[in-house]
């Protein structure tokens, strides 16, 4: 074990959140823009987005709330932010474009919800909390792009609104391995769960049949 696993140990960091029913699935944009390295994409995303599949199925045939999110800003640009002054490509993601449409594999179902943002995190300034808040969900899995941008924001955010997030490590990706791999360790430390999909859907099932 190195310096920094005993340093967070000691100080208390890293316990274990245990799941509560019901539970929901939040999906953080995967759309076409990150999934191809020529525009956001690269790293893992694309074997994040295959892994992720089997999970929408099972949420859907479990019947869990499912929430989807994209990044879209005004045609006109009059949206335009300081998350747009820091990248400035994310002005090319609009409601129309290809870029900012969900990849098809993942295409959202009637009745799943799709959070239009312009900011990392899927609650700030959405319906997203309340959504799910009406739906009853305690535990949210949570997949998608990318793990040290959108996908840590949403979940920090999730975790600060009272719900507890189960971060699916092998269904979100990251342009680069090293800011992936160093937030999954803050999560999992500071803020949410985190187990491979198989992990994730084995620990549902075992908390499922003991209740």
């Amino acid at each position: 074990m190195d310096d920094a696993v005993q340093t967070y140990q000691r100080q208390g960091f890293g316990a274990s959140i245990p799941l509560k029913a019901p539970y929901g699935l939040l999906i953080i944009d995967f759309v076409n823009g990150f999934a191809d390295p020529a525009v956001f994409g690269g790293g893992n995303i694309p074997e994040a987005i295959r892994n992720t599949q089997p999970l929408l199925r099972t949420a859907r045939e479990q019947g869990w709330p499912v929430a989807h999110s994209r990044i879209v800003f005004a045609d006109d640009d009059s949206d335009h932010n300081i998350f747009t002054l820091k990248v400035p490509g994310m002005l090319t993601l609009k409601e129309d474009g290809h870029n900012s449409k969900i990849v098809p594999e993942l295409a959202p179902a009637p009745g799943e919800l799709v959070v239009r943002k312009t900011v990392p995190s899927a609650f700030f300034g959405t319906s997203l909390a309340a959504w799910l808040t009406q739906r009853g969900v305690q535990t949210l899995l949570v997949a998608g792009c990318v793990t040290s941008g959108c996908v840590r924001a949403s979940v920090v955010d999730a975790m600060s609104l009272g719900f507890r997030p189960l971060v699916v490590s092998d269904c979100v990706g990251d342009r680069a391995l090293g800011p992936h791999d160093a937030n999954l360790f803050d999560m999992a430390q500071k803020y949410a769960t985190v187990l491979t999909r198989d992990e994730a859907l084995a620990r549902v099932a075992g908390v499922r049949a003991a209740a």
